[in-house]
């Protein structure tokens, strides 16, 4: 075929009224070439089976991202991302991110950024180690373990860093050890209730980790008064096997391994010293004091450790439920057998400015390039973070090659996709805060949805997901398409659904809490918000997590060896994401499930007044209200699904109209004032409880003004929070039932 050079060529040659007819032939066929650009160009729009007006046609491209996604290639990421440590602030951590830039570039990315931060960040001191001693008299006779030991050679790197817990206070305190078992909120109001005697003020306290996020264990052992607090992982939450065999041998920690972890708790996630606002080198930021960082020492040590503490113990012993397995009685102190012998910690962990960095990778959308569809994943690991956060890492890195392939067959989604890798997420979600905050008016406009994995496979045993009820339909159907990780006879969705079972015939997806990046998105900005991963059996192993979580141990050997040897529960994760946001960022119209969030509220509502019904109606606070926006919410949702499927796709006006509509119910139910005390969390309906930051809530404000409420003293001040809160959620939920009805009604 001749090029347009050459036909050029050809008619100069031509003479009289030849010229003349060749002139008519091009301007024939160039009329007809744009009318066919035009009935494209109109019909395009309705026709998913072509996405977004790429000439692909007649190809799922949902299957072709299925099977180019390759298992052997994210278990090669995942080597050689774990081939070193790459803490947040260092070296590793921004090489790191220049290779994924570089890697996405060379995908056919329409752009790639590298965004810098200057943020707040805590180490320890390698000069002068971080320790727990036991002393007499003035002198040690004991010192815990300054490091982990060295069990397997990839164990050993001179980039490990010591065990501690970041944004931990500086000091050297002493005093009588007490143990606060969890260090929940339950456990120290179950102290003050049945143990008065026991005073920790003064003390320092020792709590098992698990069941509630490491910080509020520190915020409330300094609320009660202890002077410093001592973490460990006990055996009966991470070695549950361990009288048999332990890494390097199996899964379960060793009692040498030690859990590092930040104990920051703040509404305000991100940059401790710029709350609600990026971490830019020309942003004002407040002192260390103001903050809602720790006032006391704390550090983590290994349960090798904690034996020989607890067992020089003395006082009465704890009730059953708060026994671990260690071969020792456990009893709440204060103090040792020994009277002479007291506790000291020695910690110097310093907090300093540094600078993360995000990586953002685009992929303009073909027709609506201003709405976004966002994936993501944190980059930073304590050590080598063989699953926190490198599986992700690993995952997201093969979901981004996928779509470069897809690229190359000229097939561009019809929606823009972002490819997200944030830095610092350890230190408390701060590159996706940063991201956000400096961002957030542009994606509170375009943002469609943001899909997260974190730690993408913890265990072997089946799908997991978390996730706003807005989104569990799409959730669903990827699944369905997916193998199933396992043996590749059935989907996700079918082994998911089998054993993990959840109501109405469908898997159990649970509810948004924190303690990963869809949390600025979500609690923010009203970004409807997913995260998903591959788990453990949950049911037969009550863990608190994976057992060698942020560990030394954590190692590509511990995943190729007992979590995923063949690295097909990895590629499911991707798999699924890939379809997922395929399609999220090429659906015609978007496939949000607003009547699945109707029986959701419905639920929630229900439980919340089987559990304070009576006793708010004995203050005379009737559900009366909330029961009749949430009727209003139902029908809304059930009229607006309803009209899809008269709306004519071919019309584009009316294809935006409907999107948007979705796209802002989830916006619908922020409040722009925060929840009280924790006004940069602003969803009404779902948020991270107050008492446990991994945790999710519903209505948590109103749980939140309920808890303990009888034993308050300010009886009026606590039920008039009460009657607020319902107001709010009335009020919240009829005006996201605004968001689905006509646009011409009010």
């Amino acid at each position: 075929m001749h090029d347009s050079r050459s036909s050029l060529s050809d008619i100069k040659i031509i003479q009289g009224n030849n010229i003349l007819f060749v002139y008519i032939i091009w301007i024939v066929v160039a009329l007809i070439l744009f009318a066919i650009g035009i009935l494209i160009g109109h019909f395009g729009i309705a026709d998913d089976a072509c996405p977004s007006l790429s000439v692909v046609e007649n190809v799922d491209i949902g299957q072709l991202m299925i099977d180019e996604c390759g298992a052997e290639n994210i278990e090669n990421n995942l080597r050689d991302l774990t081939s070193r440590p790459h803490m947040a602030g260092t070296a590793a951590e921004k090489e790191n991110a220049e290779k994924l830039v570089e890697q996405w570039r060379s995908y056919g990315f329409d752009s790639v950024r590298l965004l810098d931060y200057k943020v707040l960040l805590a180490y320890p001191d390698k000069d002068n180690p971080n320790k727990v001693m036991i002393t007499e008299n003035g002198e040690v006779n004991f010192t815990t373990a300054l490091q982990e030991e060295i069990l397997r050679p990839e164990d050993d790197h001179p980039d490990v860093v010591p065990p501690f817990n970041a944004y931990s206070a500086k000091g050297e305190p002493e005093g009588p050890l007490v143990y606060v078992n969890y260090a929940r909120s339950e456990d120290f109001d179950w102290l003050a209730k049945n143990r008065p005697d026991i005073n920790i003020t003064g003390c320092i306290a020792i709590a098992r980790y698990g069941k509630v996020f490491r910080g509020n264990k520190v915020l409330n052992a300094q609320t009660a008064g202890a002077v410093g607090i001592i973490l460990y992982s006990d055996p009966a939450d991470y070695a549950i096997d361990g009288d048999i065999s332990v890494y390097p041998d199996n899964w379960w920690l060793p009692d040498t391994g030690t859990q590092r972890g930040n104990v920051h708790v703040s509404d305000a996630k991100g940059d401790p010293v710029t709350p609600g606002y990026p971490a830019k080198p020309y942003m004002f930021r407040i002192r260390e004091e103001e903050t809602a960082l720790p006032k006391i020492p704390a550090h983590p040590i290994g349960y090798g450790d904690a034996l020989r503490l607890l067992s020089e113990m003395t006082g009465d012993e704890v009730p059953r439920d708060w026994r671990g397995s260690l071969d020792v009685t456990y009893r709440f102190g204060p103090g040792f057998a020994n009277p002479d012998r007291k506790v000291k910690m020695s910690i110097h962990t310093s907090r300093e400015i540094r600078t993360t960095y995000d990586v953002i990778g685009i992929i303009k959308g073909a027709v609506e390039p201003d709405r976004y569809v966002l994936l993501g994943n944190h980059r930073d690991a304590w050590v080598y973070g063989a699953v926190d956060p490198s599986s992700g890492t690993a995952v997201l890195m093969e979901s981004a090659r996928v779509y470069g392939e897809m690229l190359k067959k000229n097939w561009r989604p019809r929606r823009t996709v972002m490819f997200c890798s944030w830095g610092a997420e350890e230190y408390g979600l701060i590159g996706s805060t940063e991201f956000v905050e400096e961002y957030q008016k542009v994606l509170g406009e375009r943002a469609v949805a943001y899909i997260n994995t974190d730690s993408a496979v913890r265990g072997n045993y089946t799908f997991f997901a978390k996730t706003t009820p807005l989104l569990q339909r799409a959730l669903f159907e990827a699944t369905k398409k997916v193998p199933d990780g396992e043996t590749g006879e059935q989907t996700v969705y079918d082994l998911w659904r089998r054993r993990l079972p959840g109501g109405n015939n469908r898997p159990y997806v649970r509810v948004l809490g924190s303690g990963s990046d869809f949390a600025p998105f979500m609690y923010r900005i009203g970004i409807p918000a997913t995260d998903v991963s591959y788990y453990y059996n949950v049911v037969t192993m009550s863990l608190s997590s994976y057992p060698v979580y942020h560990s030394v141990y954590e190692t590509f050997y511990l995943v190729k060896t007992f979590i995923d040897w063949n690295f097909w529960r990895h590629q499911a994760v991707a798999r699924v994401m890939l379809e997922f946001s395929r399609d999220l960022a090429d659906s015609v119209v978007l496939p949000f499930g607003c009547i699945d969030y109707a029986e959701k509220l419905t639920s929630s509502i229900d439980n919340l007044h089987r559990e304070y019904g009576e006793k708010m109606g004995a203050r005379n606070i009737t559900f009366d209200y909330v029961y009749s926006s949430l009727s209003n919410f139902t029908a809304s949702a059930e009229e607006f699904e309803n009209s899809l499927e008269e709306i004519d796709l071919s019309d584009a006006g009316a294809v935006r109209r409907v999107n948007d509509q979705m796209i802002q119910l989830e916006r619908a139910f922020i409040d722009p004032a925060g929840l009280p005390n924790r006004k940069w969390l602003r969803h009404v309906v779902y948020a991270p409880s107050s008492l446990n930051a991994y945790a999710g809530d519903a209505f948590p404000a109103l749980i939140d003004a309920m808890y303990q409420i009888d034993d308050d003293p300010d009886q009026v001040t606590r039920w008039k929070a009460v009657e607020q809160q319902m107001a709010i959620i009335a009020f919240t939920i009829q005006s996201a039932a605004s968001t689905l009805s006509d646009v011409t009604q009010f």
